[in-house]
């Protein structure tokens, strides 16, 4: 059943480059719990103990307000086909927006994909796999490019419009940080 290890070994990373869709878990003290599902080519390992994921705009900015608050982020990923298994990464996670210098220095690393928003960074504290047995099986057909299409119909100055709209605060009421100069 479940195991624990410190960071991620050659299996973890050749399980995670095969799945299609992985799950975002933040929460302050109090408040809302978010819960997000990602995908595209948004997920980079850096190391056995660091990962890099893409943001891109959606209709809210949750992971990024509870991040100001509280460092504690989870990612998700479940076998969907093939062997069972969930892989969680438990660490501590920071947002870099594009006015930061982390963000010119690493987003070379993914590609150019409109409506690009965040970088976070998360520093893996406890890997923790568990059997998977209970998921289902799915077939995978191939990727939604919607979000690119919106994305990119929309434009730079839509999408900074659109998140002045959406994305400055979040469910709770609380700043996102999306436009602060002072990171």
């Amino acid at each position: 059943m479940g195991k624990r290890y410190e960071n991620l070994d050659s299996a973890h990373v050749d399980f995670i480059s095969k799945q299609k869709i992985f799950f975002v878990a933040t929460a302050m003290k109090d408040g809302s719990i978010n819960l997000s599902p990602k995908g595209m080519d948004s997920f980079r390992i850096i190391d056995a103990t660091k990962i890099l994921w893409l943001n891109l705009t959606g209709s809210g900015n949750e992971t990024a307000t509870h991040l100001q608050y509280d460092k504690r982020m989870t990612i998700m990923f479940c076998a969907f086909e093939g062997k069972p298994m969930i892989l969680r990464l438990y660490g501590e996670a920071r947002v870099f927006h594009e006015r930061d210098s982390f963000w010119r220095d690493h987003i070379g690393q993914f590609p150019k994909i409109a409506g690009s928003r965040q970088l976070i960074e998360m520093r893996i504290k406890l890997v923790q796999t568990s059997c998977g047995m209970g998921v289902p099986l799915m077939d995978y057909k191939a990727e939604r490019n919607m979000l690119n299409i919106w994305a990119e119909k929309k434009g730079n100055d839509g999408l900074i419009e659109y998140m002045g709209l959406k994305n400055v605060s979040s469910l709770d009421g609380l700043p996102t940080g999306i436009f602060d100069e002072s990171s």
